[in-house]
């Protein structure tokens, strides 16, 4: 992996089929950098920061593509994003203690489902959801493109803790590739390790598994760990509850409400004159980030 942080696009010029390659190096360690995660779930996030930016790259529109998996148990829940500027973030949420000693995530995540959801800056959103069922995340994200979108997909995923690297080939929507194609390109495809798929440049990855085959690989894009959180959509999701209900709250907690995000740790501070303010100044932030 020569350039991690990147991702490009690949297309096959004699049948139709594409792709894309990543590879996360500091935005990985972005993510691991924001809470303590026992070292399965460092993979598995990495796994799942690796995907949902492969999600991402055919991605036609402005907008976020957002994939989570959640679960009965002490994994309770495992998502990541990207937008279409290659903005990248993920978390894990689950109970403190020892993780059980399961292999297959389908096991680690009890009864769970993944849910895969696009979210246009104007448009509709849209999500699919299927039933956790496979011992990988690439097996359970396999199986969704063959229910739901019933597009023919392989996806590899590997990560260590340091690095996360993968490789998705898919059919084209509407495409006529004969079975026979599509059945060579995954053979080829499984040949691939995953220590191979971490190590060596894409270049190398491509040369070593279709050097028959005519392959367009474009220019690299730049990937970035990034959170959109600001004290201004704090401000706004506590305008959910009404002005009593939240100076009380204030009061309770030593004078002023602290919010937290989820994904990156920011912490945003709301005191009693901030709520106020948020209910007679249109609930708007003036240039400093403050509401009076």
């Amino acid at each position: 992996m020569s350039s991690p942080d990147q991702i490009q696009r690949l297309l096959f010029d004699d049948i139709d089929v594409r792709g894309a390659i990543v590879g996360l190096d500091k935005a990985y360690a972005e993510v691991l950098a924001r809470a303590d995660y026992p070292e399965r779930l460092q993979i598995l996030l990495g796994e799942l920061l690796a995907a949902v930016a492969l999600l991402t790259s055919n991605l036609k529109i402005e907008g976020r593509v957002s994939l989570q998996a959640q679960g009965e148990g002490a994994v309770r829940i495992l998502m990541a994003e990207a937008t279409h500027d290659n903005h990248v973030r993920a978390i894990a949420r689950f109970d403190e203690g020892e993780l059980p000693d399961a292999e297959r995530l389908d096991e680690l995540l009890q009864n769970g489902r993944m849910a895969l959801t696009i979210e246009p800056k104007d448009g509709q959103r849209y999500q699919g959801v299927v039933s956790l069922e496979g011992a990988t995340l690439s097996d359970c994200l396999e199986r969704y493109f063959s229910q739901s979108e019933q597009l023919p997909t392989k996806i590899q995923l590997a990560a260590d803790g340091k690095h996360a690297a993968g490789m998705l080939t898919q059919v084209l929507p509407a495409a006529g590739t004969g079975s026979a194609d599509w059945e060579h390109i995954v053979a080829l495809a499984q040949t691939l390790k995953s220590e191979e798929l971490l190590q060596l440049d894409n270049e190398t990855i491509l040369y070593r598994l279709y050097h028959e085959e005519t392959v367009r690989l474009f220019e690299s894009e730049d990937l970035i760990f990034n959170c959109d959180c600001s004290r201004e959509r704090s401000a706004n999701a506590m305008q959910m509850m009404t002005q009593d209900e939240l100076l009380e709250l204030a009061e309770e907690q030593g004078g002023a409400i602290e919010m937290s995000c989820q994904f990156c740790n920011e912490l945003y501070s709301f005191d009693t004159a901030d709520i106020r303010a948020l209910f007679h100044n249109d609930g708007r932030l003036n240039d400093e980030g403050s509401l009076h």
